[in-house]
């Protein structure tokens, strides 16, 4: 029914307004960052955050965490850090080199690691014990490839004080299957001629709400199999279009 839903509205708007994966992924992202905050008494602005792959998946969640107040974002490649000063940046990157990194931080792994308090990664890479240790004291660690993490799990819980992976066998499973079918069903609920960045922002505070009604740091996102996500995210995305076209 879900991919359905999906179909349907993409057929009535005669245009892809949302991939499921790709946004589903970043809305559920930034609810877990949000209860991770929440726990470890953190604000959203204070973060200073380093994304892993620079892909649809890792662009996608910087546009979500900037617009939810995030401003120290760098983001890596397979060749570095994205900075102003590389020439080997396609059109994308290039926006991107523009947009993050205020810091102007430069070089590899290790630079980018240092001193930072949250590390999301939507890559295929590998992250050594060492840069681990260049972080922030109790960081937040979402290691999401699946189904191996980019940092092993006996590594992450070492380090972490909230992690989070993309495997279904341990805790906090980010999976966008809990923003895809709500946000769908709210946009054809209310109308909707297009998916705006304040439903997605909207579908991951519904999201984050769910799971803070018993927050601790292994449950930061709710189950898949909640059944109260999806009409909450439903109501949440058709209030946030209503708001916005009233």
């Amino acid at each position: 029914r879900c991919f359905e839903v999906e179909r349907r509205l993409v057929e009535a708007l005669d245009m892809p307004v949302m991939h499921d994966d790709q946004h589903g992924t970043a809305v559920v992202i930034l609810a877990a960052l949000r209860n991770a905050c929440l726990l470890l008494g953190r604000g959203l602005p204070d973060l200073k955050v380093v994304i892993s792959g620079a892909g649809a998946a890792g662009v996608a969640c910087e546009k979500m965490l900037a617009d939810a107040g995030v401003s120290d974002i760098i983001m890596l490649d397979s060749r570095g850090i994205i900075h102003a000063g590389r020439g080997d940046l396609n059109e994308v990157k290039d926006e991107l080199a523009r947009t993050t990194n205020p810091r102007g931080v430069t070089g590899g792994i290790f630079e980018a690691f240092e001193g930072a308090d949250t590390f999301i990664g939507v890559s295929a890479g590998s992250v050594p014990e060492e840069a681990l240790q260049l972080m922030a004291e109790r960081p937040i660690l979402f290691s999401l490839a699946n189904p191996n993490p980019e940092i092993d799990p006996e590594l992450a819980y070492r380090y972490g004080a909230v992690v989070a992976t993309g495997r279904s066998d341990l805790p906090n499973q980010i999976n966008n299957v809990l923003a895809f079918p709500g946000i769908f069903h709210g946009a054809l609920a209310a109308g909707a001629t297009s998916i705006t960045p304040e439903m997605k922002q909207a579908a991951s505070q519904a999201i984050a709400a769910v799971a803070a009604e018993h927050l601790d740091v292994e449950h930061i996102v709710p189950s898949p199999l909640d059944a109260r996500v999806a009409p909450e995210v439903s109501r949440a995305v058709a209030a946030a279009w209503a708001a916005a076209t009233a």
